[in-house]
């Protein structure tokens, strides 16, 4: 049998005032995942368990059947695994954001403009830690160059209890009461604005208007992770599709193979027909189940881009779960099923740990269904799971 999850991160939201009072979902046009709710099945699933933050590595480990609870330990030890990066077992590994903070003299008086520096390229980023490296002489401590804004730092014999707040959290406002507790991280990030400021690639972004990646900020931290094989867990042959080093992390530490996409950026500028196409060749050379990951209606979420939000949602039900779908009836058995991992309401533009909804269509469903797939039609049905975990263990059956 073949199992796919599509996975539309951070989908679930309220109702918009500018959508009619609809929420982007109920406002998107779905019909692919409409007829998946309409002659399969569908609910309400909880992912993110009250004792954690709500973040995509706690939400993501439990729809892939893991128990946050017990296997989370950060979300930078798994961006290292997806990196290559290895972590002994006394490191700490954080999450190194190029930010944009407004122009205070004193750094704790500064606002945090922008979480993602306008999503500066991976290319510019480059340099930008190339140059920290080089110019802070830190003993026992690297940073290790990612994706756009999302880079890792790794400090040997770290402090494990540090308070780190994200910072898409926090856009619009000032840092004085967020920064790090721990000094010595506090100290890095202060000198890392000092180089980063009078960078030639910063005084060349502010030249074209675009938000210079003035400083770094850390969260995320934990030691190192490791989890049990999905192979041995499951007795299927896994791989993951994901732009984001989080989801691809998560799929090396339990032993899955990553199917990178080329274009694939973790915005809504992203490749969904490569995501959709490389889901079809992985099932075709012998995967028996798919991850596919997309990113992009989280970010979207985080901006307050209404309209971006409800476009993102139409392009994965056109162009991935629709070819996915086709090419899924060829087979004799398989098993679909489309989700979000935790909302992200554009009126919060941060992570919630709500309930999200699922749908999940196999083989030979012909349910006679004709409500639209929605999270007001999926709790209507009556069918919750107050843990991630116990839908998966149901969908990989």
């Amino acid at each position: 049998m073949k199992h796919v999850i599509i996975l539309l991160d951070g989908m679930a939201d309220y109702p918009i005032p500018a959508l009619c009072d609809k929420t982007p979902l109920e406002y998107a046009r779905t019909p692919h995942m409409d007829k998946m709710f309409q002659k399969g099945t569908g609910g309400m699933v909880k992912n993110v368990p009250d004792s954690l933050a709500p973040g995509s590595a706690v939400a993501n480990l439990s729809v892939l059947g893991y128990d946050p609870e017990k296997y989370f330990t950060g979300r930078s030890p798994i961006e290292a695994a997806s990196m290559g990066v290895p972590l002994k077992d006394t490191d700490i590994a954080a999450r190194c954001n190029l930010i944009t903070l407004s122009d205070e003299p004193i750094y704790e008086d500064k606002t945090l403009v922008d979480y993602c520096a306008d999503e500066i390229s991976s290319e510019e980023a480059a340099f930008l830690i190339k140059a920290l490296n080089e110019e802070l002489n830190l003993s026992d401590m690297r940073f290790y160059p990612g994706i756009s804004y999302r880079h890792l730092f790794v400090w040997g014999n770290g402090p494990t209890n540090m308070q780190l707040t994200p910072p898409h959290d926090i856009t619009g406002k000032k840092i004085t009461n967020y920064l790090p507790s721990d000094p010595v991280a506090l100290k890095i990030m202060k000198e890392s604005h000092d180089v980063l400021k009078k960078h030639p690639v910063n005084l060349a972004r502010m030249e074209k208007g675009l938000n210079p990646a003035n400083s770094v900020w850390f969260w995320g931290a934990g030691k190192k992770t490791v989890l049990p094989s999905f192979e041995s867990k499951y007795g299927m042959k896994g791989a993951v599709i994901a732009a984001v080093d989080l989801v691809q992390g998560i799929g090396v530490c339990a032993g899955m193979d990553v199917l990178k996409v080329k274009g694939a950026t973790g915005n809504f500028n992203t490749d969904y027909s490569g995501k959709a196409k490389a889901c079809i060749e992985g099932l075709r050379n012998g995967y028996d189940f798919v991850f596919v990951h997309i990113e992009a209606p989280d970010e979207c979420g985080h901006r307050n881009e209404v309209m971006n939000k409800v476009r993102s949602i139409e392009l994965i039900d056109e162009k991935i779960v629709g070819p996915v779908l086709a090419e899924l009836e060829q087979y004799d058995d398989f098993k679909i099923m489309a989700l979000a991992d935790h909302p992200t309401p554009l009126s919060v533009r941060t992570h919630t740990r709500d309930a999200v909804p699922f749908t999940v269509y196999k083989k030979g469903d012909c349910g006679n269904g004709t409500l639209p797939f929605t999270e007001e039609n999926a709790a209507k049905t009556g069918i919750f799971y107050e843990k991630g975990v116990f839908l998966a263990e149901c969908f990989m059956r």
